[in-house]
Parts: structure tokens; sequence; C-alpha cells
């Protein structure tokens, strides 16, 4: 005869099992397939026969691949400078919505419509700012008196990059402007008037009551962000297409020209493995900043 707990932990798995069934089919199983085409030749049209074993030949050449390293060290000056813009960004919009002024609510909503427009509009958008003979960036610059003439911003290696991190922060900061604004609405009011009273400075109440309050929203933001920045590809596509001379040709963009513009199916896969494997390392450091966040919280309530 079985006990409650144990029917209800039955009834549960049953439950599940659908579930589980479909998380199966749609990730373990690419997943697998990705893995075996990893270790092998396989190609995506003109093979003629069964893909060969090749065992760590793909992973191999990877490793010593100056493109593919080059492309990882991109990826990481993008996620780094990028998310670190957003972070101060951020938290500087989120204080000052936090602030009691007239107009207040209609400039929280216009602060979530850069993050609630689809990445490829945001593209398209940019993309046309940055053109060089009728830019609006261009034309902000020449009569500010910053440049001498109109600059083809994405057709340089030197400034692709930078233009299409300043997309791509103008569209994400909103993210991490909620996450610290919602932190900041928690703190009692009480606690700054305490504050003032005792004679403490503005820089003094930021770092003794409000940083403590938002930096586990921050530190959730900017590892949320640092994971989605490292996987960069949709908005890449739009306005560069890796270009020019391969400037902005990011891990993920790698991988994509590597198996579907060069048909390599087998190396693409290798790549794409190794890709996944650095995305692990940035998820396992997420959760274990999860898990101390929660040991310390713990801690603080005993």
């Amino acid at each position: 005869m079985l006990s409650l707990q144990q029917r209800e932990h039955r009834q549960a798995w049953v439950l599940l099992a659908p579930m589980l069934v479909v998380m199966f089919l749609l990730t373990a199983w690419p997943l697998g397939r990705t893995i075996w085409l990893s270790f092998t030749d396989a190609a995506l049209i003109g093979s003629g026969g069964a893909p060969g074993y090749v065992g760590l030949e793909n992973y191999l050449y990877a490793l010593t691949d100056p493109d593919f390293q080059a492309s990882i060290l991109r990826t990481l000056w993008f996620t780094v400078v990028s998310v670190a813009i957003e972070g101060v960004i951020g938290v500087l919009v989120a204080l000052l919505l936090n602030q009691r002024f007239y107009g207040r609510n209609i400039l929280r909503v216009l602060v979530i419509l850069p993050w609630a427009l689809p990445t490829i509009v945001n593209a398209m958008m940019w993309r046309l700012n940055f053109n060089p003979d009728y830019g609006s960036v261009n034309a902000l610059l020449t009569q500010l008196g910053i440049i001498d003439g109109y600059r083809s911003w994405l057709g340089s290696p030197d400034s692709a990059l930078n233009a299409v991190m300043l997309a791509d922060i103008w569209k994400n900061y909103p993210l991490v402007t909620l996450l610290v604004l919602a932190a900041l609405q928690s703190i009692p009011d009480d606690l700054f008037e305490a504050a003032r009273l005792d004679g403490a400075s503005a820089w003094r109440r930021f770092r003794a009551i409000t940083f403590p309050a938002i930096v586990a929203p921050l530190s959730v933001a900017l590892v949320l962000r640092t994971i989605d920045a490292f996987k960069i590809f949709d908005i890449i596509y739009v306005m560069t297409r890796g270009g020019p001379v391969d400037s902005t040709k990011t891990l993920s963009f790698f991988v994509y020209q590597e198996s579907f513009s060069y048909l390599r199916a087998g190396s693409g896969a290798a790549y794409a493995i190794l890709m996944a494997l650095m995305c692990g390392v940035l998820i396992t450091l997420y959760m274990i900043m999860l898990l101390r966040q929660r040991r310390r919280s713990t801690a603080n309530e005993t």
C-alpha cells in the first residue's frame, strides 16, 4: 500500500512525463545529433555518402584556428563593454525614475519601448541611423561640430563593432532599469528620512541603503545580459553581416557561417559545441551566484 507522499510523488512524475518527452525531442535529440556530427566530416551538400568519423580532429582544428580565436575575443569585448555600460545606464535611469516628478509614469513607459522593440526592427532602425549618406548620427555629430563630414560607421572596421554595441545597449539597458527600479520601489522611505536626519550625504545613503537593496536584482540582470550578449547574432546579421573584413564576426556568426555559408556541418557542429560549453560556464557561474545570494539572504533573515 502506497503512502500519500508516494502517491503524490508518482502523480507528479505522471504529470511531468509529457513535458519531459517534449523537452527530450526539442533539446536532447538535436543536441545529441550535433555532438555526433562534431566527430565527423559531414557536409550539407556534395558529400555523396555517409559522413566519415574523424574523432577529435574538428575540435583540435577549432582550438588552433586563429579566426575562431579572434571571434572569441570580439565576443568577449562585445559582452564585457556592452553589459558594463548597460549596467551603469540602467542604474542611473532607475534612480532617476524612482524620483517624484511630473510625467514620471509617461517616462517609465517610454523607457520600456526600446526593450519592447523586436531585435530585427531595432537593428534596421540603427542601420538607417548609421547610414553614411543620410543617417541621423552623422547629421547630429556634424551639426554639433564633433565630426567634419559624414562617415561610414558600419563600413569601417574600426567603428563597426562599436556601432553595433551602441544599438545593442540602447535596446537592452531598459531590462536593467526595470529590475533595479523594482528593487528601489521596495525600499521604505523611512530609511532615507532617518539617514538624512543623521546628516548622511547622498553618496553615503546610496552606499548604505540603495546599493545593498539593488545588488541582487542588478547581479541577476547583468548575468542574464552577459549570457544573452555572448550569444549575439541577429543584430549583427541585420546590421553588418559580420563585416567589414570580419570586424563584427562574433562567435555565433562564426558558427553560422561555418555551418550554413561554407556548408561544413561537421566542423560547424564542433564550433557550436565549444560555444555551448562556454555558455554552460556562464550559466554555472550564474547558478553559483544565485545560491550564494540565497544563502546570504537566509543568513540575514535568521
